[in-house]
């Protein structure tokens, strides 16, 4: 459910910098854990002004929260549209942002409650989005992304995913907040289209061109396939539709490869073969036709 971070500290969408870590000083001191012990309501409300500071104290991640182009949470907000490479969500290193370090020890002391466990808190996830090529996916791939802050890191793409799947990246998101754990990368990765192949399940589907010779005398003709081309075989008298079949040539080696043969005639005609078809003794002849 969406919240508001703005109203988690209450103060208004224009509240400047100095207002912020005002506001949340005031609330840590009110309800921090150590000063309200055993209060479930006063501790989640305390996480929530944590988070919102988090997201407001960083000028980066609050003009993107402000845009829309991000979440309460600093996650990626959809946007109905792919794009090649990732995308980073989240907070980034800014000069200016606040350090809650400083802010417990101004109000606990340097040793007091703002190093315990009860302000230990897991870093938010990012999110990003990957671009995949058809073939990448059938066969699986590594690719580099970039993360925040210009990390890099390799992302193995498993054999056979689809567009929607989400890789999570075990600590590579936000930082935690006083010691507590990182959170994770989450990688959606969209499938781009091939312009021959087409996913069937497991299967691969390919629309294979034929010339008429091909089709009535039977050839050996190469057929690409997502692990490279191989020779099949065509027999005579081969119809558009018939369908052959590759064998391990699918998704992963797991599937096979449908090929589906398609007669081409010569573009714009040829004299030869009308003449041919004009005088063959079978020129009357009708293919059976399932509606009679």
């Amino acid at each position: 459910m969406s919240w508001d971070p703005y109203a988690a500290l209450g103060v208004s969408k224009s509240a400047s910098a100095d207002e912020i870590r005002r506001a949340y000083r005031r609330l840590a001191k009110e309800l921090h854990p150590d000063v309200r012990p055993n209060d479930k309501n006063a501790e989640e409300r305390f996480k929530r002004a944590t988070a919102a500071f988090n997201l407001l104290s960083d000028p980066v991640l609050r003009g993107r929260y402000d845009r829309g182009e991000v979440d309460a949470d600093g996650n990626e907000r959809p946007r109905f549209r792919t794009r090649a490479g990732p995308r980073g969500a989240g907070p980034r290193a800014d000069e200016s942002a606040f350090d809650l370090g400083d802010i417990f020890s101004d109000l606990f002391g340097s040793g007091g409650g703002g190093a315990r466990g009860f302000t230990r808190m897991r870093g938010r996830d990012l999110r990003y989005a990957l671009e995949v090529d058809f073939i990448d996916a059938a066969n699986g791939a590594k690719r580099r992304i970039q993360l925040e802050e210009g990390r890099a890191i390799d992302v193995t793409i498993p054999p056979g995913v689809e567009s929607g799947r989400i890789l999570r990246l075990k600590s590579q998101g936000g930082p935690g907040v006083n010691g507590g754990p990182p959170g994770d990368a989450l990688v959606e990765l969209t499938v781009r289209p091939h312009p021959y192949f087409r996913r069937d399940g497991k299967d691969i589907r390919l629309d294979l061109p034929i010339s008429l010779a091909e089709a009535v005398n039977g050839a050996r003709v190469q057929a690409p396939t997502v692990t490279g081309p191989v020779e099949m075989r065509v027999p005579p008298n081969a119809n558009s539709g018939m369908l052959l079949r590759l064998k391990g040539k699918g998704v992963g080696g797991e599937g096979d490869q449908i090929v589906r043969l398609v007669v081409m005639l010569p573009e714009g005609g040829d004299a030869e073969l009308s003449d041919f078809v004009k005088n063959w003794r079978q020129r009357d002849w009708r293919p059976p036709r399932p509606w009679g």
